[in-house]
This record gives structure tokens, sequence and C-alpha cells, in this order.
């Protein structure tokens, strides 16, 4: 068994791979490595440094390895920078992801898909916790070009039989058991890594984007997933569509949230040190609340996150914190 993981130095990709080359299968690894560190891939493994976009590269290894499966990891994830430019969105997200499944049909192939999707699909609820029939209104091009190629999977399906699953994430927190692996986003957007930063002195005060939400202590909740679970549900869904199962779009969280100030009471714990932080306006394309629905995953594919308490998790972002510069 053969699969292709895109964005295979990333955050998830790195920890997807790992998980799988550890149950024994083949990994192929592609990665712009836009970010100027990438983490590491296991022995074993082949690390290609590419665009998913790059149909001449792509058609290589495909007629090469002869992928079985694949896991869809590579895209831009950050909020505030999609709206400020929506075109380089639209492009890696969309374009270059729909290039990437035309190039593997050119090839012959008809492999099962795992695209990591997003939350942000689903815009401000109307209720809570989100399942996946809630209504899907974005707020950002993030989120909007997430939710077209989701789109654009379920008409491949249809029409050239080609079976996916939809893992739409909620926030990717911690650190997986894999030596060099870590978050290495850049720059660095979530607010575990950045709290766990500037309670080190690594960073200045942390910025919190709105202390007036309509939430409990006036700042944003949101679903926080340890990414080995995150790791797990990969290949839960890929052994899901080995399995027959249909086409899914699928939340991937723990079915409760955390606002940004307990968060960082947890680092404050953790550390020994508080945070230093003041408050800043609301972030455009941000929303109150996201927190998931999880039956779906638990029915469909057998899984429900583990690792959920919020100080253990971030003494393991702390951990992958000490790996970097």
């Amino acid at each position: 068994m053969t699969t292709l993981v895109t964005g295979a130095s990333g955050y998830v990709g790195a920890h997807v791979a790992w998980h799988l080359q550890a149950l024994g299968e083949r990994v192929v690894g592609l990665d712009a490595w836009l970010n100027r560190t990438q983490n590491p891939l296991p022995e074993g493994a082949l690390a290609v440094h590419g665009d998913v976009g790059d149909a001449e590269l792509v058609a290589q290894l495909a007629a090469r390895h002869r992928f079985d499966q694949v896991v869809h990891c590579a895209g831009l994830i950050q909020v505030g920078e999609s709206v400020r430019h929506p075109d380089r969105y639209w492009d890696t997200n969309l374009v270059a992801a729909k290039r990437l499944l035309d190039t593997l049909r050119a090839a012959g192939l008809s492999p099962r898909v795992v695209f990591s999707s997003t939350a942000a699909v689903y815009g401000e609820p109307s209720r809570l916790p989100l399942d996946e029939d809630h209504p899907r209104l974005p707020q950002s091009p993030y989120g909007a070009s997430k939710l077209a190629f989701e789109a654009l999977l379920a008409d491949y399906d249809q029409a050239y039989g080609l079976r996916s699953v939809s893992l739409r994430y909620f926030n990717a927190c911690g650190k997986g058991p894999y030596p060099g692996v870590c978050e290495r986003h850049e720059p660095e957007t979530h607010l575990v890594p950045l709290a766990i930063d500037a309670a080190l002195g690594r960073r200045g005060p942390l910025a919190v984007f709105g202390a007036d939400w309509p939430t409990p202590d006036g700042t944003c909740v949101r679903d926080y997933v340890h990414v080995t679970d995150l790791a797990e549900v990969h290949h839960r869904a890929l052994a899901y569509l080995r399995d027959g199962g249909p086409s899914a779009r699928i939340n991937v969280g723990t079915g409760h949230g955390h606002s940004v100030r307990e968060v960082l009471a947890a680092v404050g714990r953790v550390t020994g040190r508080s945070v230093p932080h003041h408050d800043a306006p609301r972030r455009e394309g941000d929303v109150a609340v996201l927190v998931a629905g999880v039956t779906r995953a638990r029915s469909a594919l057998g899984w429900e996150a583990r690792r959920t308490d919020l100080d253990a998790i971030v003494r393991d972002a702390l951990e992958g914190r000490a790996l970097l510069p």
C-alpha cells in the first residue's frame, strides 16, 4: 500500500506520515517546503520537494509509485492572510489541489483521498455543537476555498468514482512522539504555541483578538484536538475507504471548547509563568465559538479524541517549542 502525503513536512502532514509509516504503509511525502525549517520524515519514507500543482512532477511520481491513496494536507491556513490575499488561497487550496487530482487521474489512478479540511467551512454557528449538516457559510477565503475543494471531491466521486473523506479539523495542537516533529509555522498563528512563546519570553505580549465576544469570559472558544489524535483519524479514514465506505465529510474535534483565557491559564500552570498579553480588536473572519459535533466520527470511523486534557496538550506543545531555534 503506497500513500502520497502532501504537505508532509508540515505540522499535521508529518504526524500523519510518521503514523502511517509506523503502521506499515509505504509513504511518499510531497512538500513545497514553504517554511525555512521542515519536519523530518521517518526512515523508509521518500521525501520529495515540490508543489502539488506541478503536473509534471506529480505525473512522474504517479508513474513510479502508483498511489493507492492520498492524504492531502498541503495548503495555506491563515484566516487573516486569506482575507488580505484571497488570490493565493484560491490558487493553492483549490486550483493546485484540482490539478493534483487531474494529474493522478490522467495517470490512470483513482486513489482513495483523505482531505485536510477545516471547521472554517461552517462560518458563524447557528447551533452548537457544530454537526456536519450545519449550514456552510464560511467567513473567509480560507474557509471558502476549503469548502470549494470539498465540493469538487463530491463531483469527482459522482463522475469518476473517486471516493474521499474530508476531515473538518477544529484546532490542531500538541506534539506527537516522533523525533524532531513539531509545529513549525512561519509566522506562527496558533494560540497554544504563541502563548507558550510569550510566557517563555521568546516573543512579546500576546494579542487577544476580542474580549467582547458573546462567551462566558468574552474571549473566543475553540475545540482543541491533539495532533496525535489527528494522525490516528487519518488512518481510520483511509481504512474506512479501503473497506468500501462511501465518501463522507467528518468533523475532527473533541466536542468540548476552551476559551482563549482558559488556554492562557493552562500555559501559566504548565510553564510556571504568566502569559503577558493585551486585548486587541476582533480579527476579521473570526467567529465566537467553534465546537465540534463528533457523533459521525464515532459512528463512521469508530474514532474519538483521547488526548483531551488541556494541561497535557500544553505540556506536549511545550516539548515541541524546545525543538525550535
